[in-house]
């Protein structure tokens, strides 16, 4: 070991005791190795999270990998509130249940598509069709803020009632309502001439 890898050594070794505040500082600056930390202190924790909710051990894998890569990813900008348990628990639910609601989307608007367009050729037509809408909706739920995207999700996919959204996330069902009507008035807004098919796909 070199001098000045073993000056840095204890250093290293410190990561384990530092709290999560101090690691999301670190982690901004763009040390690896606190996040790194992170990864080993929660990893197994969200892991479980998610396998039982979703009870695949393939997808689970993806949704663990996926938060962790969003969470480096946005590291510059990230900012921890209440500590790491209570950020990974709304992730993994808002990962999850946007997995859940791109399946339904998906399924709804090939449905959607078959109603309007019942002689168009399924090869061609259809498929376009369904791209354009996939595409126009994908987009549009895109610019939501994260939690106001995860109370929608709830509410139009999962059908929550605002109390049991509250009760979820911990935050007062007037917080609830007001997240659905930015969302709703910014699905409106940037729909454009598919806010007919939005409507009847998203029950907003």
């Amino acid at each position: 070991m070199n001098k000045k890898a073993f000056y840095l050594w204890p250093l290293r070794q410190s990561y384990t005791i530092l709290a999560d505040q101090e690691l999301a500082v670190m982690m901004k600056a763009g040390d690896e190795a606190a996040f790194n930390e992170i990864y080993k202190r929660y990893w197994e924790r969200l892991y479980v999270v998610a396998k039982h909710r979703t009870g695949d051990t393939y997808e689970t894998e993806e949704i663990v990998q996926d938060i962790f890569c969003n969470l480096w990813r946005k590291r510059h900008s990230f900012e921890l509130t209440k500590g790491f348990q209570n950020y990974f628990a709304v992730a993994v639910k808002f990962e999850v249940i946007n997995r859940m609601a791109r399946k339904n989307r998906e399924n709804r608007l090939k449905k959607e598509v078959s109603v309007l367009s019942p002689l168009a050729d399924e090869s061609t037509s259809d498929q376009l069709d369904f791209n354009e809408l996939q595409s126009q909706l994908a987009l549009t739920i895109k610019v939501l803020p994260e939690k106001c995207l995860l109370v929608f999700k709830l509410k139009h996919e999962e059908g929550y009632s605002q109390k049991q959204i509250a009760e979820e996330l911990n935050i007062a069902e007037k917080t609830v309502e007001a997240h659905l009507s930015k969302a709703r008035k910014t699905i409106r807004i940037r729909f454009g001439y598919l806010a007919e098919i939005a409507k009847s796909v998203l029950f907003f």
